[in-house]
């Protein structure tokens, strides 16, 4: 608990990541608590704004997330994040929208799947999944699925290797 409140009061990273946690379990419950949900949103908001994070507090994330600095860090509330993910300032988790010749709008937010690595100012976005235990480089742009355990550079995306062991930051226990 000392660690927790440690991290709550001395890391601006860690704020976000605990009034989102606090958010979502008020969310998902019933009772009297459920009261301050809409103070505790606002919590949030101050938290991630003095992160300068963007990260809705309905964002699904896993257990172990490690965001290192934050600064420019942008989740879309529809992504996806696995248990022992880091990342780095400036990465986007985004919305891509695809519109059918009807006009009908199919928006797709992507998935990180456990124990992966996003470097600074890479973006993925749309619908896809980016395999355990991958790494994603600094400055890459992802918009289709990654493999497992594989690295991507460049922009556009490209598979750089296979094989790779992940680089975990903040492992928890899962």
């Amino acid at each position: 608990m000392g660690f927790l409140l440690s991290g709550f009061f001395t890391r601006r990273n860690f704020r976000g990541i605990v009034t989102l946690r606090l958010c979502q379990h008020l969310a998902s419950g019933s009772g009297p608590l459920r009261a301050i949900l809409p103070l505790l949103k606002v919590m949030h908001k101050i938290s991630t704004h003095s992160a300068s994070m963007d990260l809705p507090w309905k964002t699904s994330i896993g257990g172990g997330i490690a965001i290192t600095h934050g600064w420019g860090l942008v989740v879309s509330p529809g992504a996806k994040i696995g248990n022992n993910v880091t990342i780095f300032h400036g990465a986007t988790l985004g919305r891509a929208d695809k519109i059918s010749n009807d006009g009908h709008r199919m928006s797709g937010y992507p998935t990180i799947e456990d124990e992966v690595w996003i470097g600074p100012h890479a973006v993925i976005v749309g619908g896809i999944t980016i395999g355990r235990g991958s790494r994603i480089a600094g400055g890459a742009f992802i918009s289709s699925n990654i493999p497992a355990h594989s690295m991507v550079s460049e922009n556009p995306a490209k598979i750089a290797r296979t094989d790779c062991q992940p680089d975990i930051m903040n492992r928890a226990p899962i």
